[in-house]
Order: C-alpha cells, then structure tokens, then sequence
C-alpha cells in the first residue's frame, strides 16, 4: 500500500510564497494497492492528482469523503477523472441511502455554485452510502469508517490492504475534555476509546494537528486537534508511525518548519510532518 499527499491543509487553499515548500492544496489523499485507487476527501489538491491520473493506464477509483466541508470538496468539479466518459468512479459518503449520499455533492454542484451539476458529470459516477463502523470493501481495501468530533459531523477510515493498514483521521477535535482522557493520562471516555481502538497497532495514523493547544482552548468547538493530543492517541494505540496533517491556513513554511523540528527526534511513534508530494510506501 503507497500513500501520497496532494493536499495538506485546512479550511482554505493557502497559494503563496509563504506556503510554497509545505504546500498550500486542501485535502487530499491517494491511496494505492495493486492498481487499485483510492482518493481520500477532493479538496484543491484534487486538481493535479486528476492530471497525473490521466498519465496512468487505469480508468477507475473509488473517492471516499470524510464529510462535505467546502475545503474536502472543491476540487471535485476540477478532479480531471470527472469529464472523462470512460472513467468509472465510485463516490463514498457518510449517508443513509444512494438518494442522500448523491444529494449531498448534488447542492454544490447544481450550477449555482459551479457551472457543472451533477446529472450532466461525463464519467461513470455511482454513490455509495456507508454508516460508521460498519466494515466495507472497495476493491482490494478494507475500511470501516468511524465517527469523530467535527461540527455537522465527519467520518474517518481505517483502510487495509495487503497486510498493512492505514487510518485517516482529519477534521475531529478532541475526543475528551482538556484534563479528560488519553492526553491527560486517564481512562478514555467511550468516543475517544473507539478511535484509539480503531487505530490499534496500525501503520500509518494520518492526524488532524490543525491548531497548537493554545488555539484549540479557543477554538473548542471548531473541530480540529493539536499535535499533543495525536500523539497521545498514537502512543496510546501504538501506532507505528503518525503523520500530521491539516495545517492551518496561517501556518507558514517557517511556522511547519519549526513544527518538523520540534518533533523529528519523536520515537514513540516517530512522527512526519504532511507535505504536498509526500509519498509514503508502506509495502517497501
């Protein structure tokens, strides 16, 4: 299983000279085993994914969105794969029925907020609703989603093929109280158990590390974590190696510089910084 990043960052594409090295796309991430594709959220970082794409023999992928936040879903009507007739994609969503999980990209594109509406998409485009901790395939991957702490709700997965497996964990606060919980050194409360179970000795744990603890303080209700907290959850769970992930639009190059720095001699589990380009490979 190869992981890469096309898109790292939170809330709002951040394009600049500020952001050039670490990257100013938002979310997204490809996920490939045996040739088989799977995108993770279409923010920004979509864009040049769907060109590089199209440099590759296969015609199809599954896309699976975590929730439908601006920043998880405007680079769709600007993902190449969408205007090719030949291409099948199978879209994935947190919903109840086919009829709502179709809605729920529908009411963006509806030529209203993009020309493009989602009846006239060229390729071949089927949803799928999946409801959280009910495990599922796509091909050669087995994912279970699981629920988080993100307003309007969001949904994480845990993805496994080929022996290895991955969770990808953004847009969720805290699953405990400050003093509460893992982070403090207690006993977690039922929410943040399940997350730490569902990252149990995994591989690669992609975290949410949006804010410093400062800002989350302020910010408690906004929906994303701090580097401390995904390291507790991470050591808790014995994660092998924990990425951070979600960078806030107003961190600077200089800003995840300083933040690489802080945690690069980090053992237990060693710790990477998300950048655009990043390409982990898990099967070498």
């Amino acid at each position: 299983m190869k992981i890469r990043f096309w898109g790292v960052r939170g809330s709002i594409p951040v394009p600049g000279t500020s952001t050039a090295r670490w990257g100013g796309n938002s979310s997204c991430v490809e996920v490939v085993h045996d040739g088989s594709i799977l995108v993770l959220d279409c923010g920004t970082g979509a864009r040049p994914l769907g060109r590089d794409l199209f440099a590759r023999p296969e015609r199809e992928l599954d896309l699976l969105f975590t929730h439908f936040h601006m920043d998880h879903i405007i680079g769709f009507p600007f993902f190449g794969p969408v205007y090719a007739p030949g291409y099948r994609m199978r879209v994935t969503v947190p919903a109840f029925s086919v009829e709502e999980a179709r809605d729920r990209l529908a009411r963006f594109l509806n030529g209203i907020y993009h020309p493009l509406r989602i009846r006239d998409v060229p390729c071949d485009l089927s949803f799928h609703p999946i409801q959280p901790g009910r495990p599922f395939t796509r091909g050669p991957f087995e994912i279970v989603g699981v629920r988080l702490n993100h307003p309007g709700g969001a949904v994480g997965y845990r993805i496994t093929a080929g022996g290895r497996t991955v969770c990808y964990f953004t847009d969720s606060a805290p699953l405990a109280r400050p003093g509460e919980g893992v982070a403090a050194g207690q006993e977690a409360p039922t929410a943040e158990r399940h997350v730490v179970d569902a990252m149990r000795g995994v591989d690669l744990v992609i975290f949410d590390t949006m804010f410093t603890f400062d800002e989350y303080l302020e910010k408690m209700s906004w929906g994303h974590a701090y580097p401390e907290y995904a390291v507790a959850l991470a050591k808790e769970a014995g994660v092998k190696h924990l990425v951070m992930f979600h960078h806030a639009p107003d961190a600077s190059d200089e800003f995840l510089d300083q933040l690489e720095s802080n945690w690069q001699d980090h053992a237990d589990p060693p710790i990477t910084l998300a950048k655009e380009g990043l390409a982990v490979d898990l099967e070498g």
